[in-house]
C-alpha cells in the first residue's frame, strides 16, 4: 500500500484543520486512534497504516462545511497529490453499504460528480482497511470513543437522514464489527479507553 508516511499524514491534517476548523478534525485523530490500537491485535493489518487512512478519511473537509462532497474532494485532493490508496479510503469510508445512493448526508456535488464516485465505488473490491475505517468511522465521536449505537444515531440525527438505506447501513456496520472482532478476538470496546463515558456523558 502507497501512503504517506505518518508524519505527512498528521501535517496534511493539520493544514486541513487550517482551512476549515471544526470537531471534524478531532474526529478524524479518533479514527486514526480506534485503527491503529484494533490493527495492533489483527493479523493481516498494519497498525501504522491503519492510523494514516484514519488520520485522511475525511480530509475533504478541507474545503468547508459541506454534505456528501467531503467525499469527492478528499478523493480529488488525495489523488492529486499522488496517493491512490488514501483517496479511495475517503470515498469507501462513507459506504459501509456499497451503493452510492446509501449516502448519510445530502448529495452536494454535480450529477458528473457523483458519477465518477458511483464508478469508483462500483469498481472497488472492500479490503481489511476498507472495512476497519468504515468501522472506526462508526465509534469515533470528537470527543473520543463510543457504543456505534451512539454514533449511528448521532449521524440521522444531525443529517435528518433515515431512508430506505439507513439499516442496511446499520447492518453492515455490525457486520464488520462482528467479523473484525472474530479476526482479533476480543470485543473492539474491551480496546479502546473511554467508551463508557463518552457514550454516556
Amino acid at each position: 500500500m502507497d501512503l504517506p508516511d505518518l508524519k505527512s499524514a498528521r501535517a496534511y491534517l493539520r493544514s486541513a484543520e487550517a482551512c476549515n476548523p471544526g470537531p471534524w478534525a478531532a474526529h478524524s485523530r479518533n479514527v486514526a486512534a480506534a485503527a491503529r490500537i484494533i490493527a495492533e491485535r489483527h493479523p493481516d493489518l498494519d497498525p501504522g497504516a491503519a492510523q494514516v487512512l484514519g488520520l485522511l478519511h475525511d480530509i475533504g473537509r478541507r474545503e468547508g462545511v459541506t454534505g456528501m462532497r467531503h467525499v469527492y474532494d478528499g478523493r480529488a485532493y488525495l489523488l492529486a497529490e499522488g496517493w491512490p490508496d488514501a483517496a479511495r479510503i475517503c470515498l469507501t469510508h462513507s459506504f459501509p453499504y456499497q451503493d452510492v445512493r446509501a449516502a448519510s448526508s445530502r448529495w452536494d456535488c454535480t450529477e458528473a460528480e457523483i458519477e465518477e464516485l458511483k464508478a469508483a465505488l462500483e469498481d472497488c473490491r472492500y479490503d481489511d482497511y476498507d472495512r476497519l475505517v468504515q468501522l472506526c468511522d462508526s465509534i469515533a465521536l470528537p470527543e473520543g470513543f463510543c457504543l456505534m449505537e451512539k454514533r449511528l444515531v448521532d449521524v440521522v440525527l444531525r443529517y435528518k437522514n433515515f431512508d430506505e438505506f439507513t439499516l442496511l447501513k446499520w447492518e453492515a456496520y455490525f457486520k464488520i464489527k462482528a467479523d473484525l472482532e472474530t479476526r482479533i478476538g476480543t470485543s473492539i470496546y474491551d480496546l479502546l479507553p473511554g467508551v463508557v463515558k463518552t457514550t454516556f456523558s
